[in-house]
């Protein structure tokens, strides 16, 4: 069963810059060579909810733990979180259409 990674966040004011330039240039490549496919990253306009959504799919559970459990995950990943706040994220069994 594909299971679909979320995750949360919302961009630190004062890392605005560095944020996107490392969202673009770094962190969906990791995403995409860790094996993380269908990446797609939301931003919310209105609402009391993070600024950020990002949801990618991977092909099993057992796929999502290697992901997660691996080096280059936690190098990206701990990056991230120097760039934003409020970080969150959950695996869920994957189905069409927006997940939250």
């Amino acid at each position: 069963m594909a299971i679909k990674l979320l995750m949360r966040w919302n961009i630190r004011p004062e890392k605005e810059s560095e944020y996107f330039e490392f969202l673009v240039h770094e962190f969906i490549p990791a995403l995409n060579r860790l094996g993380v496919e269908d990446i797609l990253v939301w931003y919310t306009a209105y609402g009391d909810v993070e600024q950020k959504l990002a949801e990618g799919v991977v092909p099993s559970e057992e796929k999502m733990r290697e992901i997660l459990d691996s080096e280059e995950w936690i190098i990206v990943s701990d990056k991230l979180q120097s760039f934003v706040v409020d970080f969150n994220l959950k695996a869920i069994p994957a189905s069409k259409g927006f997940q939250i």
